[in-house]
């Protein structure tokens, strides 16, 4: 068998091929990148949803689970509703205040953290799975672990305000208010970071319904009865 050089014909480089090929790689770029910005676009959005589903996730856990002792599982039960909130109430108590010994009582165990995104990112991990759509449980994912970290920091600052810059904020002054009411009324106010489903599941309160001997402080807002003037008419 000769082996020879390929003759021109062979290899009929025209300037049309190469117009074809040029083409040919611009549209796979053009398809590339429109897939890669759907996918960015998808999962931001998911990004969004998963912030309204950790808002659902953080009253549910604790509604049910942090303030209701399970038969099977009563450690979540025992370490906030029984411990925080004896050490931790509506009053002076509420920040900590010299009691630094029992600082790490604020914030929940490391491992809660782990658990917690893992779990209430199941779901999501089985829908995508499912039906092929990634961008779902990547997003939701994404959500779920900023809400958990926003979560430990803001009820740290709370609990241990610092004039962090964050205290600052105007949002920051009304979720302090929000919390230290559920700390008056352990069945009101359970979220700490986004009240969404406080408020569609009828457990939001504003203020209080009695005057209490509440915490106070530049980022802790009045959250006494309002109290109405009555205007006496001149008889």
């Amino acid at each position: 068998m000769e082996l020879g050089l390929a003759s021109k014909g062979d290899f009929p480089l025209t300037a049309q091929s190469f117009e074809r090929s040029a083409t040919w790689l611009v549209s796979d770029a053009k398809t590339i990148n429109i897939m890669e910005l759907s996918f960015l676009l998808n999962t931001l959005a998911f990004v969004l949803v998963g912030v309204c589903y950790a808002s659902f996730a953080e009253w549910s856990l604790h509604r049910f689970v942090m303030h209701k002792p399970l038969s099977f599982f009563q450690y979540p039960y025992k370490a906030h509703h029984c411990v925080h909130h004896r050490l931790f109430k509506a009053d002076h108590s509420y920040h900590l205040e010299g009691r630094d010994n029992i600082a790490y009582l604020i914030p929940m165990a490391w491992w809660n953290g782990p658990v917690l995104i893992v779990v209430a990112s199941s779901p999501w991990l089985l829908a995508s799975w499912l039906t092929g759509f990634w961008p779902m449980v990547i997003g939701a994912a994404i959500a779920i672990g900023l809400y958990y970290a926003t979560y430990e920091y803001l009820h740290w600052c709370m609990h241990l305000p610092k004039e962090r810059r964050v205290e600052k904020a105007g949002i920051f002054y009304r979720l302090n208010g929000h919390h230290l009411l559920h700390h008056r009324y352990m069945h009101r106010n359970f979220n700490v970071v986004f009240p969404l489903a406080d408020f569609l599941l009828g457990t939001l309160m504003l203020r209080s319904k009695v005057k209490f001997a509440q915490a106070t402080g530049p980022q802790v807002p009045d959250v006494q009865p309002m109290v109405k003037k009555v205007a006496l008419s001149a008889s």
